[in-house]
């Protein structure tokens, strides 16, 4: 059944963002919203007529150009060729996910009424977003700063018939689709093609991606190492409440009670140990995930905060009769946040490559490489290969991108904070650990047979049970790709609690 958001002032939360994201929720601008963006573009038009004042971007050129007044005859062409010039991204094409999350952070920016559009712009962007009419966005281009200002462009280009879009899974040219949907391409009036290229929606969409992401796979990432915590044969001890209490991170005790709650009943945790303290990976697993954890919890703020915010240039208020420009397109936030989540993310995948290491080093009784008769079997020897590869190109992403700087626009633009760059290297970072968890669990999935008849706790068994329907134990040297991919695929549908 088709479900509805009204976009208003109300704050959008993430799980809420993520829901609004599914097929089956359509926007639509609450009453509220359509006041506000009406009376600001009241106040806008009647500004323009009746002064002689000048407006950054609105009757004067851009960036540099800044000082060359523009006739309110040509106010039109203006804004048509902003968004034609501005139109210079490269590189893939983004996926559309990301672009479906950029249409609603720019529906729900614009729909403050601080941006001096009109209605009929907003609901052409609603529109696009509720018939899936997603436009082809590329990855490189934004310095982060005047806003994410060529992906924005491509964003825009399907508003006045130009570029391409996603539509019926496949991309098209936008002039054919908006004819075949009954769509006139749009004439952009004063303010309007600035208000769309301003804005951090680019970089914005990215993070919001990547922390509905991190949130499932922090997830996952606890439960990997519940596995391996028993596959390897380890203590308990390092997870008791009391520990946690005399040093009392919130993320660390949220790992700790995670973990104790995954091996409740597991009579592998329950068996005496001949080894006194387990290796850093596993004793150490609440302390460095909850950091992750600490990490994801601040990011999430930062991104809230910027989703909920009005991040064009200039800005008009119109009860206090004011036209403002100042620097909200600036995504210094994002690109600091982007790469705090790219690290925190990527030592989740370090560590998690570390019980791999471990668990296939014949210690602890297991065989070497998980495999009978090794020797003629390679095992699960090379799954490590793979996972000490991605680990390795995770902190080579993790260089931060947000300490460089570039000069543009005649040193106009002085000073950017290149989250855009933050924004895809996160995305890949995302991607890579979601690879190094599936071969942990393949891993420690195999440890545990070598474990039997010793059962972990029932929880994880029944996950055993579904998880050995699709990927059966190594018994002999296969093709491991494969298992890597259907342990993906498993681990990504998997409910998980909290």
């Amino acid at each position: 059944m088709d479900q509805t958001h009204y976009i208003s002032a109300e704050r959008l939360g993430l799980e809420r963002i993520g829901r609004i994201l599914q097929k089956d929720y359509h926007l639509a601008l609450s009453g509220e919203s359509r006041h506000r963006i009406q009376h600001c573009r009241d106040y806008l038009e009647h500004k323009l007529q009746y002064s002689d004042e000048l407006f950054y971007g609105i009757n004067t050129g851009f960036g540099a150009l800044c000082n060359i007044r523009i006739s309110k005859e040509q106010s039109k062409t203006l804004q048509h060729n902003l968004v034609q010039s501005h139109a210079c991204g490269t590189g893939d094409a983004i996926p559309p996910v990301i672009v479906q999350m950029m249409l609603l952070l720019k529906i729900q920016s614009l729909a403050y009424g601080f941006s001096g559009v009109r209605l009929a712009l907003v609901e052409r962007l609603i529109e696009f977003f509720n018939h899936g009419l997603l436009p082809v966005v590329y990855e490189q281009g934004s310095l982060g700063a005047s806003g994410d200002l060529a992906p924005l462009a491509h964003l825009s280009l399907p508003l006045i018939g130009m570029g391409e879009v996603w539509h019926d899974g496949r991309q098209q040219p936008a002039a054919g689709v908006l004819a075949s949907l009954g769509l006139e391409p749009m004439e952009l009036r004063a303010k309007e093609g600035l208000a769309l290229l301003n804005g951090t929606q680019f970089s914005g969409a990215y993070l919001g991606w990547c922390l509905l992401q991190a949130q499932r796979l922090f997830r996952i990432a606890n439960l990997c190492s519940a596995l391996s915590i028993d596959a390897f044969d380890c203590r308990l001890s390092p997870f008791d409440e009391r520990l946690h209490a005399i040093r009392p991170h919130e993320g660390q005790q949220r790992v700790a009670a995670d973990i104790r709650q995954w091996l409740a009943d597991s009579g592998i945790a329950r068996q005496d140990k001949s080894h006194v303290q387990d290796p850093y990976a596993f004793r150490c697993v609440p302390q460095v995930h909850g950091a992750s954890w600490g990490a994801i919890h601040h990011v999430e703020g930062v991104f809230l905060t910027e989703a909920n915010a009005v991040t064009d240039n200039p800005n008009i208020f119109p009860d206090s009769d004011a036209i403002l420009s100042g620097g909200n397109f600036h995504a210094q936030p994002l690109a600091l946040a982007l790469d705090y989540l790219a690290i925190a993310l990527a030592e989740l995948g370090s560590i998690s490559e570390r019980r791999v290491y471990q668990l296939i080093s014949g210690s602890r009784g297991l065989p070497s490489f998980l495999v009978a008769n090794a020797g003629l079997n390679s095992g699960l020897m090379i799954p490590q290969y793979t996972a000490a590869s991605i680990v390795s190109q995770n902190k080579q992403l993790c260089t931060p991108a947000s300490v460089d700087s570039i000069v543009s626009s005649n040193g106009q633009e002085d000073h950017v904070s290149m989250a855009a760059n933050a924004a895809t290297k996160c995305y890949r970072v995302v991607q890579n650990l979601e690879r190094l968890l599936a071969i942990e669990w393949m891993t420690a999935a195999q440890a545990i047979e070598f474990r039997r008849p010793a059962q972990s706790s029932m929880a994880i068994e029944q996950l055993l049970e579904q998880y050995r329907q699709i990927v059966p134990a190594v018994k002999e040297d296969r093709v491991l790709h494969y298992d890597i991919q259907e342990t993906i695929r498993f681990l990504r549908e998997l409910p998980l609690p909290g």
